[in-house]
């Protein structure tokens, strides 16, 4: 039986979890939490510490199993070897007492190895308590070793955040301290990589169905045999789904020129070629018809071409308001999570009215009307 639940909680797991299922559950809560995707959720950026903290202590088994039997008070405030080799007893606040207990706290203050210590806790600084690395930090490193193959809904996280695990981290020097408060180790700032973006005209047609584009780009590269750049082509292959939408951003990691930080990642943002007839609302299809104002009065026939080529006839025995619209279920584009879904179409009726009017007419609509 476990101390208390609070970290196990925060992950949504058991106290009897895998490490596989610790992981699991990590992956998915940073990803779905993670303040980049939550831009607009205030409480994103707590509930992505919350996870990340409770990831740290819980994926590592000695932290974890003292977490289990202590709580994480325990371990924030700190045990630190009493003084002393063999099984004495250290003070703990409030007169509490931890005696024999093992050497859990390697990487915490203790003693790593066999037999038993003597662990106290320390409040007023001197004691080595155990300080929650940065969120950022512990997301970055789980998918570049832990989190990296695991798959999931997302096939590629880099793409979810618009960029490498250093543009995460802000490109910036970060120090880190030991346990005693001490700077442990600096690392210096890694050069970003460009990233260039590049439009990628598509039809509305290649959006609904589906397609695969290749395209060939020129990129330099150093060539080491001759210590010079050099100009080759490269091939790259696009597979854009259906239902994708204006905006959708296909990343290739680097493909582009060889730079000083790296190699260029390019970006395509798909663009919508301007349709006919047809103007895309987000999974909707609006298309507009015109009527003259005898058609609106008396009445009207059409037949509408959808996008997947069918056609739907639509009618009115008039009047008909300008402005009026009839919607047609599943006829729009295919929506790019759900592909066996649609939006739908909508029709707009636009009456034209004439520009002039003679006074035998005039005195026709006033009698009829």
């Amino acid at each position: 039986m476990v101390a208390e639940t609070k970290l196990y909680d925060a992950l949504s797991i058991k106290p009897g979890a895998s490490q596989d299922e610790i992981k699991k559950a990590y992956r998915k809560a940073a990803l779905k939490w993670h303040p980049d995707k939550n831009k607009d959720n205030e409480n994103a950026s707590e509930k992505f510490k919350e996870v990340s903290q409770a990831y740290e202590i819980l994926s590592d088994p000695e932290k974890r199993k003292v977490y289990d039997q202590y709580g994480l008070e325990f371990l924030l405030r700190g045990g630190v070897p009493g003084g002393g080799g063999g099984g004495g007893s250290g003070p703990a606040p409030g007169g509490m007492h931890f005696d024999g207990f093992p050497g859990e706290f390697a990487g915490m203050g203790g003693i790593p190895g066999g037999g038993a210590r003597s662990f106290h806790y320390s409040t007023n600084g001197a004691g080595a308590g155990f300080n929650f690395s940065n969120p950022e930090s512990i997301f970055s490193n789980f998918f570049k070793t832990d989190g990296a193959g695991m798959g999931g809904d997302d096939d590629d996280v880099f793409a979810k955040f618009g960029g490498g695990w250093e543009s995460m981290a802000g490109g910036r020097s970060r120090s880190f301290k030991d346990s005693n408060g001490g700077a442990r180790r600096h690392r210096a700032p890694t050069p970003e990589v460009t990233t260039v973006e590049r439009p990628l005209p598509v039809t509305l047609e290649e959006l609904f169905k589906g397609t695969h584009k290749k395209m060939k780009i020129k990129r330099k590269t150093f060539d080491h045999g001759t210590n010079k750049r050099k100009v080759e082509d490269k091939i790259l292959d696009m597979e854009i789904r259906p239902g994708y939408k204006a905006g959708t951003k296909i990343k290739f990691r680097g493909v582009g020129d060889q730079e000083e930080g790296g190699t260029q990642d390019l970006h395509f943002i798909i663009t919508e070629k301007e349709h006919p007839f047809y103007t895309r609302e987000d999974d909707n299809l609006r298309a507009v018809i015109e009527l003259d104002l005898k058609e609106a009065l008396t009445g009207w026939k059409r037949t509408i071409g959808t996008i997947d080529g069918k056609q739907v006839p639509i009618s009115s025995g008039g009047p008909t308001q300008p402005g009026y619209v009839e919607r047609f279920p599943n006829l729009g584009m295919p929506k790019s999570k759900k592909p066996t879904e649609r939006g739908d179409m909508i029709v707009e009726v636009k009456v034209k009215f004439p520009s002039s009017l003679t006074a035998a007419q005039k005195a026709q609509l006033k009698d009829v009307l």
